[in-house]
């Protein structure tokens, strides 16, 4: 690859950083694909160990944070885009950073926006494809979820014969994508303690993925989640490889999981909230067995993990706990809402609604949200962001008094006003969608209560 390619695009990110324009994670990348547009593919392709893609609507940000640590306690050098920086930009921009790092990656891993799974699946070619879940998500900009599970499946269907997808069992539209084909490896929560009493009106695919007929449900998990089956074709969840056996929530502080696996137990315990990164877990475990990581450096890695930014995320500002709570749809809300009902305390909310394009503009879905339960308990509640009286009006057809709620559309101002309701040692529960995420992390960060994403790791 021409050397000034190379360095065109390198000066792009430094000069981004120096400038305060942002972490360079995109940037760069852009650069060299407008300059080389085969450059992905030439980078990727010069990894020995090849390359693993995680996609899902919810969590796949995580799951690379733990599928990274799997394979870094196994001695693997990895590239990553551990930025969050997910379209072919950032993808290209941290392999361009990794070229020449010494000691040298010998694999990629690289979680990938759902819209860009295909292209970044035809350029890279890799040889693990880990899908978790496909869930309603800024439809205004994606579409609908039949569009995304259709070019899914022709994706799939087109993978190398030594290509492994790892899928989600419990999904039936990500389990579909490997009927018929060999090699598949599933995983799936078989811990009949997470069931949730009935399926949630605002699931997503509970049709069959082959005739269409309604889905039944034995246990229900999150939003569409679970055991499930078609009594009119006879299509059913596949039997778990990778399985959670049990499962020990222990509200904002993190879980307990025990995984069952063909090569023996994984048992560990994580700072990850909520069930749905007992799913998280799993993947990775799945998703690391697949890349031919050892069981027992997958124990030690995933004993490892910490929260990534804004997902389960705890910070100290001016003596008060924050815990940031990533919640940019329907089913991320509810089980965010439900991990929060753990606490026994009263909680103090801080919810924030931005409907920027990395959001969606649509923001109907929280109408979707089960907030009733946690505001019933709520000792304070605190509104932001560019939609703050979307929210406001959600709140007061739930029940809440105008006078029980703080409406200020400015964050900063809000995450002021919003602390100083909890008492010194308290803890405040921060539900932002992701722009308001990233843009309450920018002021924790100026304050010194946070790092910059990108320096993180």
């Amino acid at each position: 690859m021409p050397a000034p390619s190379l360095t065109i695009a390198r000066a792009a990110g430094t000069l981004s950083r120096r400038l305060g324009r942002g972490g360079g994670t995109s940037l760069p990348g852009k650069l060299l694909l407008r300059m080389r547009p085969g450059a992905l593919a030439e980078l990727g392709g010069a990894l020995p160990r090849g390359v693993t893609v995680v996609s899902a609507t919810n969590g796949k940000t995580t799951t690379s944070r733990l599928l990274a640590d799997c394979a870094r306690a196994a001695g693997w050098e990895l590239v990553a885009n551990t930025s969050g920086a997910n379209l072919l930009s950032g993808l290209a921009t941290a392999l361009l950073e990794a070229r020449g790092r010494r000691p040298a990656p010998d694999a990629g891993l690289f979680e990938v926006d759902e819209a860009a799974l295909v292209e970044v699946t035809r350029q890279l070619h890799p040889r693990v494809l880990l899908l978790m879940n496909l869930f309603r998500d800024q439809l205004d900009r994606y579409g609908e979820l039949e569009h995304l599970a259709a070019i899914w499946t022709t994706m799939v269907a087109g993978l190398p014969p030594d290509a492994v997808p790892v899928l989600n069992a419990d999904d039936p539209a990500i389990a579909a994508l490997g009927t018929g084909r060999p090699g598949v490896v599933t995983f799936g929560i078989d811990d009949p303690g997470m069931a949730l009493p009935s399926l949630p009106h605002a699931a997503d695919s509970t049709r069959c993925r082959v005739c269409e007929a309604p889905l039944t449900y034995t246990l229900v998990t999150i939003g569409h989640l679970g055991h499930w089956s078609c009594d009119a074709c006879g299509a059913a969840r596949p039997v778990p490889d990778v399985r959670a056996t049990r499962v020990e929530l222990r509200g904002a502080h993190g879980i307990a999981v025990t995984i069952a696996t063909p090569e023996g137990e994984v048992a560990v315990e994580l700072p990850l909230p909520g069930l749905h990164n007992a799913y998280n877990v799993t993947a990775a475990t799945a998703g690391a067995l697949a890349m031919g990581i050892p069981v027992e450096a997958i124990r030690r890695g995933l004993a490892t993990t910490t929260a990534a930014f804004g997902r389960g995320e705890r910070v100290v500002l001016d003596g008060r706990e924050l815990v940031l709570l990533l919640a940019k749809n329907p089913t991320g809300a509810n089980e965010t809402v439900r991990t929060v009902l753990l606490d026994p305390e009263p909680p103090h909310l801080l919810i924030a609604l931005n409907d920027r394009t990395a959001d969606g503009h649509d923001v109907s879905w929280i109408w979707d949200v089960d907030y009733e339960p946690l505001l019933e308990r709520a000792a304070s509640l605190t509104l932001t962001g560019d939609r703050a009286y979307d929210l406001a009006l959600r709140m007061r057809y739930a029940g809440v008094p105008d006078d029980a709620m703080t409406v200020e559309p400015d964050p900063e101002r809000a995450l002021d006003r919003a602390v100083a309701a909890v008492p010194d040692g308290g803890t405040l529960y921060v539900l932002p969608t992701y722009t308001a995420m990233l843009g309450l992390r920018e002021t924790l960060v100026r304050r010194g209560a946070a790092e910059a994403f990108w320096r993180e790791r």
